[in-house]
């Protein structure tokens, strides 16, 4: 087997890479329409907690499955594509899958993502498989960009700004507020602190002073409205850092204004090199469909995973520690002809 980082193994070239979907939320749909556009991989089944039969596939030949015959299938699957939520479903599930199957996953609570790493670094190295955890587009595509930022201009300050989009992290965690039918949570950049870093002055930002967050909540019938909003703006990690607004709305508002999962926004790095010249570097993302993209990302990881996977290199990975050539389906002599 050639284990040259980026090389292609004859099984992956000849053999399409079968790769699994956990979860079929918006995020696992996106995940089977990705499969379809990558000519060297397969579907070997969509598995979900709830009962198969009311399950409709994109593609209705696809195999539905629950979650439970995970077991049945362990032969029949190279990559596993976890598409749960980070707030709950992903710290049960991905050192659990970890320790039978090579996985990808989006957790994306940030600060928690070392202690996520950990748990799940410990069970694939004990089952000797291979885990890609918190990739998506941030984590994920900013994470590599927030690298390449610092490492170019060492002399210099790092800017992420999220949105004027809908967040699915966030979103799933203010569903599980006790009280909650349905939400959705849109994240909003200050345009005041963006011209503020593209003019070179690397001003010192706060978390509240780069974003507002606004939630457009359902209630359950008889739901304390003021337990709900208090629940949502006193949320670590999500939402107590930002002014965050809660706006009660019914249903059938939700279903009209709310049901498109547009996302996006940019890494900026400012610094100085040698001759204290300004230098600005942006990387920045404009999404239709949020799931759709990051699910995309997954199923580029998931290659990367199975090449890894046959080098023998087990335990929990981030971006950060992938090659970039292994997520592309050309080989190396390609990649250097045509993207060098």
């Amino acid at each position: 087997m050639n284990t040259t980082p980026g090389a292609a193994s004859p099984a992956s070239a000849s053999t399409p890479i079968r790769v699994g979907i956990v979860g079929y939320g918006n995020l696992g749909r996106g995940v089977e329409a990705a499969i379809a556009k990558n000519a060297d991989m397969s579907l070997a089944g969509i598995f979900t907690r709830r009962p198969s039969a009311s399950i409709t596939p994109i593609d209705p030949s696809a195999s539905v499955f629950t979650i439970d015959a995970l077991t049945e299938h362990e032969n029949d699957i190279d990559v596993l594509i976890l598409c749960g939520g980070s707030k709950t479903d992903l710290p049960v599930q991905g050192p659990e899958l970890a320790a039978r199957f090579n996985t990808v996953d989006s957790f994306d609570t940030h600060a928690r993502i070392p202690e996520y790493f950990e748990t799940v670094d410990a069970a694939a190295r004990r089952a000797q498989t291979t885990a890609l955890i918190s990739t998506g587009w941030d984590p994920g595509m900013f994470s590599l960009n927030r690298l390449f930022g610092e490492a170019l201009l060492p002399d210099g300050d790092t800017y992420t700004f999220w949105g004027r989009g809908l967040s699915q992290g966030h979103s799933d965690a203010v569903r599980r507020v006790d009280g909650v039918a349905d939400a959705v949570q849109y994240t909003l950049p200050s345009q005041k602190a963006v011209d503020a870093v593209r003019s070179g002055t690397r001003p010192v930002l706060t978390t509240r002073q780069k974003h507002t967050r606004e939630c457009f909540v359902v209630l359950e019938e008889g739901a304390d409205a003021d337990a709900v909003r208090e629940a949502i703006v006193a949320m670590p990690h999500y939402f107590a850092d930002y002014d965050t607004t809660v706006t009660f709305i019914t249903a059938d508002e939700l279903a009209r204004d709310h049901s498109a999962m547009p996302h996006g926004g940019f890494v900026l790095r400012s610094g100085l090199t040698g001759q204290d010249h300004a230098q600005i570097i942006e990387y920045s993302l404009a999404l239709e469909s949020n799931p759709e993209f990051t699910a995309s990302v997954l199923v580029a990881y998931a290659r990367a995973v199975h090449r890894l996977s046959q080098q023998n290199q087990h335990g929990a990975f981030t971006v950060l520690d992938v090659p970039p050539g292994l997520l592309s389906p050309k080989s190396p002599a390609q990649l250097r002809a045509e993207l060098l």
